[in-house]
């Protein structure tokens, strides 16, 4: 099966200071679900903008969908970042749009007409428990609904990546139980999940998901999830 995904002696440098990735390499097959662990300051966040293509790579090759996204144009990346679905940990929903209206956001922009957003739209608000909130703005909101409204307008367009900078955090339990199920089912359609989390207690609530692990920028691989690992390993 091709590779959704692949990474090969990646490097990140942000200015002239250390390396915050360094020689990451993987591959990630399509309608896989992927944990992103490691602690605080591993180097998480920086190779998720990697994979949404919000960062370039200071040296190294990354494919996605096939396509060489270091050397290729700018004008060529939007429609790559479209097939991609991205929960923020800063939720950046705007700020002048309803609730409805920021899930609703990607199904506009993909040219879907108006009469076949409602049913969809709606459906997600009851699904993360905020039928009632359709109409409120992101300053009216709690922290924990910004949160649900980020990851509905993530998962609405049906990406084929799905990726979350930890994406529970700011939800109880419950909420979080049934946030990872929405991602698990999304999963199932086909689409390749990748949460960054530092959670270890959500990695036994989708039993299926394989484990990736940052320490220090480098990544390693305890059960065997990536697909050809650092070349140091090979």
């Amino acid at each position: 099966m091709a590779s959704i995904v692949q990474f090969e002696n990646v490097g990140l440098r942000y200015g002239t200071g250390a390396e915050t990735l360094t020689d990451v390499s993987f591959s990630l097959a399509p309608g896989t679900f992927y944990f992103l662990t490691g602690p605080s300051g591993a180097g998480k966040t920086s190779l998720l903008k990697l994979l949404y293509l919000a960062q370039r790579p200071s040296r190294g090759l990354i494919r996605l969908f096939g396509e060489d996204i270091v050397t290729m144009p700018r004008e060529g990346l939007p429609e790559l970042r479209r097939r991609i679905g991205v929960v923020f940990q800063d939720f950046r929903l705007v700020p002048h749009l309803s609730a409805y209206d920021n899930i609703a956001l990607p199904l506009r922009v993909a040219g879907i007409d108006e009469k076949e957003i409602a049913a969809p739209v709606t459906e997600m608000l009851e699904w993360v428990g905020l039928a009632d909130r359709a109409t409120a703005r992101p300053a009216t909101l709690s922290g924990g609904e910004q949160q649900r409204v980020a990851i509905a307008r993530a998962v609405i367009g049906r990406p084929e990546i799905l990726v979350a900078d930890e994406p529970t955090g700011n939800v109880d339990p419950e909420m979080a139980d049934r946030l990872l199920h929405l991602f698990d089912a999304l999963n199932r359609l086909g689409t390749t999940v990748v949460v960054a989390t530092h959670d270890l207690h959500l990695l036994a609530r989708v039993p299926s998901a394989q484990i990736m692990r940052l320490e220090r920028g480098t990544l390693s691989d305890p059960t065997g999830a990536l697909r050809f690992p650092p070349r140091s390993l090979a």
